[in-house]
């Protein structure tokens, strides 16, 4: 429950910044890449201070560090609200809401991790699924508090809001140090934790960039973060731009939210069956996520972009449902806190770069269907790294297969 929230708090209001976008540009008079440079700073801080958060967490625990995020967002939104320059949201807005959001987002994406392996991609879609329920909400919400209160005041009370990161931080109860048999297992987890180790001193390991496969994630992460914050970043002045009234876009993402929650339970759910390999489906949904994006823009009209926004988030909730559960299929679940720091720092570089790469085309062609294009072919991109990861890794496979026959083979002899 406390993931859940934490979910809603951290990436939720991270998915509405495009309300506040028309807004800002319009207060500052600057065109569409300067503004979206405000957004590209969160996603980039978001990102960069992954492995930070990774190591704090093993040397201290989940619910410290999600504290501190918390204080770290909430101090981001509170300073926004003064208002005092451009410069000032990217070092506020920017800056320390995305290092609250990191310090709050990874020790919970941890914290689910450890504590199921039978059941994780259904308790991570489950946990995750709270960016999509609040997502929902926030949107025509945050809408109606711009009309009422102004941009500014809006972020005072998304500052205030987020002030509850710290009790979600506070209800993380650490893992035990000595695993119980099933049977006694006080929450009724009947075995499924992993076993936690006991806390340490580390340092951050980036030797696993040697690993292929590993190398190969990382660059499908660097494409696909380069496309995943642009769409919901433009689908609002998209949509205003075809003339339609404030509360039609902001519909539009709450849609949008409610086809990723579903999108993220079904695909876990599939996950968990076990009816295909993680990277299949992973594969799958990324190139058909980019096929929709692709074809989004010949939307005219309010029906058109519902239906092309839907599939958007359905897809989009199915590749974040395994996309980091992924992980541990790759490096195991030992590598995995050290893991998801280094796949989060790299995504650094497509989201601070796909926003405004697609502002600059947007201000180029002054058409809002190119950002829309560029999101598309940053994803099929990506779908052609995780192709090559489960080639390598199925071969890995096969070849201990080999091994383990002939170790056998030469005990049997």
């Amino acid at each position: 429950m406390s993931a859940f929230f934490i979910m809603g708090l951290t990436a939720a209001v991270l998915k509405n910044f495009g309300l506040f976008f028309l807004d800002i540009q319009s207060h500052f008079r600057v065109p569409t890449s300067t503004t979206s440079w405000v957004t590209s700073t969160t996603i980039a801080m978001f990102h960069l201070g992954a492995p930070v958060a990774s190591m704090l967490t093993l040397q201290f625990s989940q619910r410290v560090v999600i504290i501190v995020g918390g204080l770290l967002a909430a101090s981001g939104m509170l300073l926004a609200s003064l208002d005092l320059s451009l410069p000032w949201l990217y070092l506020t807005m920017g800056v320390l809401e995305g290092l609250g959001i990191s310090f709050s987002w990874i020790p919970a994406n941890s914290m689910v991790s450890h504590y199921f392996v039978r059941w994780r991609p259904i308790a991570y879609a489950i946990a995750s699924s709270g960016e999509c329920v609040f997502a929902v909400l926030f949107s025509p919400f945050f809408q109606w508090l711009i009309e009422t209160y102004t941009w500014q005041g809006t972020l005072l009370i998304i500052g205030g809001l987020q002030l509850n990161l710290c009790v979600c931080g506070a209800l993380m109860r650490p893992l035990e140090t000595v695993q119980n048999p099933p049977q006694e297992t006080k929450d009724g987890l009947e075995g499924d934790a992993a076993v936690p180790t006991p806390k340490r001193k580390v340092i951050f390991q980036c030797s696993m960039m040697r690993e292929p496969k590993f190398f190969l994630y990382i660059l499908f992460a660097i494409f696909a973060a380069a496309g995943f914050f642009i769409p919901t970043l433009f689908l609002v002045p998209f949509a205003s731009s075809l003339g339609m009234d404030k509360y039609w876009p902001a519909s539009i993402l709450s849609t949008l939210a409610l086809a990723d929650l579903v999108g993220r339970l079904i695909c876990g759910w599939i996950a968990n069956m076990r009816l295909m390999r993680n990277l299949q489906l992973l594969t799958m949904v990324v190139t058909l996520l980019g096929v929709v994006l692709l074809l989004l823009p010949i939307s005219h009209n309010y029906w058109a972009i519902l239906v092309f926004a839907s599939l958007y988030g359905f897809l989009y909730g199915c590749v974040v449902a395994i996309h980091v559960t992924s992980i541990v299929d790759i490096v195991t679940l030992q590598g995995f806190d050290n893991a998801l720091g280094l796949f989060m720092l790299f995504r650094t570089i497509g989201g601070f770069i796909g926003p405004p790469a697609a502002g600059w085309l947007v201000d180029q062609t002054n058409d809002y269907s190119s950002a829309f294009y560029l999101s598309g072919l940053c994803f099929i991109s990506s779908a052609v790294f995780v192709i090559l990861v489960d080639r390598l890794t199925q071969g890995r496979k096969a070849m201990e297969a080999i091994n383990q026959e002939d170790w056998e083979g030469e005990k049997i002899k």
